[in-house]
């Protein structure tokens, strides 16, 4: 995988996308997975939302989810964003791996990279998992109050954040297992528990509503 197929990535069809991505190239990966993941959930939401206003039957909600149309329309271009910069994060811990490491001075070159290269794919997930916060409220926001002709897109929305905020989660875990900076370490745990925490609030707020609407399914 090229540094300039990387760049292209959101450019890709979505056919291109999972050729590439069932590949045994080491890019995308989860980290851009849970990105996309999002940004398909802010998507659904969005459209829940233009189901819903203007239609007399829920003016009584109309001025709540207004603001999520622009705010869906935010969140979508952030996280589509963010699947390119997870794919380039990752690039940069595969150069810095790379490195020679035959003398003591390039020994140090290639550690001071590589946790300067590790750090940013910490960050690019856990950035992922706190834009998640909002993208869930935002699904829990139109299941609870949307059109009911779109409860099943509205239940789609919030089980795809809930996978894209694991996926971060786990990303956000894994990476940060081999970071030397243990302040840099616990800010990040912390930040990561916030967001998910947060998380699973709106999700088991919603979860009653999505089983009176469709019943236990799982």
């Amino acid at each position: 995988m090229t540094e300039e197929k990387t760049i292209k990535m959101n450019k890709l069809t979505v056919e291109q996308f999972c050729d590439i991505l069932a590949s045994f190239e080491p890019i995308p990966g989860g980290g851009s997975v849970a990105a996309l993941c999002g940004a398909l959930s802010s998507a659904l939401s969005h459209m829940v939302t233009g189901l819903t206003l203007g239609r007399e039957k829920y003016r009584d909600v109309w001025e709540t989810l207004s603001p999520l149309e622009a705010e869906s329309k935010r969140l979508i271009k952030q996280l589509l964003s963010l699947t390119e910069e997870d794919t380039a994060a990752y690039l940069k811990v595969s150069k810095a791996y790379k490195l020679p490491r035959t003398s003591a001075e390039e020994k140090e070159k290639r550690r001071k990279a590589l946790q300067e290269a590790l750090k940013e794919a910490t960050r690019v997930p856990l950035e992922t998992l706190k834009t998640m916060v909002r993208v869930m409220e935002m699904a829990e926001k139109v299941t609870s109050l949307g059109n009911r002709n779109a409860r099943s897109d509205a239940a789609a929305a919030v089980h795809i954040a809930h996978a894209a905020a694991t996926i971060a989660s786990y990303n956000v875990r894994i990476n940060i297992a081999d970071i030397e900076d243990k302040t840099f370490v616990e800010r990040c745990k912390e930040e990561e528990r916030s967001a998910f925490i947060r998380i699973k609030e709106s999700y088991k707020n919603v979860e009653k509503t999505l089983i009176e609407y469709f019943g236990n399914v799982i």
